[in-house]
């Protein structure tokens, strides 16, 4: 699993959209096309992170009807200052300790979808994905992603949001 969105770069004070690259610099402003397939690809993969602080930690919690402490000690592990979601070892990969690879024939579905973390709501449109057609087009590959490239045109200001997420 990949390491999850960079921070926004820029200075302080600056609109998110006074960044160099933004702007007539996007080479996404006339959108990008993404569809999830329910593949789970960007679920799984080596061992890696997915990122959750306070807030998302509560409100997946509540989700499943838990109290904080009890969602930290079953479903995250620190990862030096921070927290990740626990993942499985499958003949995938590491997933995602919430992925379902077996409710839906074919499918890999979240089993927190409305409360899944920012870093996965944002995907595929985080900061280092959005650098370069050659990055887009890697990650594209390397995870692999069939819904990158593919769907409705996302306009830029939904991608926008996601990135700065």
């Amino acid at each position: 699993m990949s390491g999850g969105p960079g921070t926004p770069g820029g200075d302080a004070g600056a609109s998110p959209h006074d960044r160099p690259g933004d702007d007539a610099g996007e080479w996404y402003a006339g959108g990008l096309r993404f569809a999830c397939t329910s593949c789970g690809n960007c679920c799984t993969g080596p061992e890696g992170a997915v990122w959750v602080d306070e807030r998302e930690i509560e409100v997946l919690a509540a989700r499943l009807g838990l109290e904080p402490h009890v969602f930290v000690e079953r479903y995250t592990r620190r990862l030096g200052r921070r927290r990740s979601l626990t993942e499985r070892r499958t003949e995938h990969g590491f997933d995602c300790i919430f992925l379902d690879r077996t409710s839906v024939p074919g499918k890999a579905i979240c089993g927190v979808y409305e409360a899944r973390p920012t870093q996965c709501r944002t995907w595929p449109f985080w900061p280092e994905l959005l650098e370069s057609p050659e990055a887009w087009e890697q990650a594209r590959r390397d995870t692999p992603c069939p819904g990158m490239g593919q769907g409705p045109l996302i306009p830029i200001e939904q991608i926008r949001i996601s990135r700065d997420a």
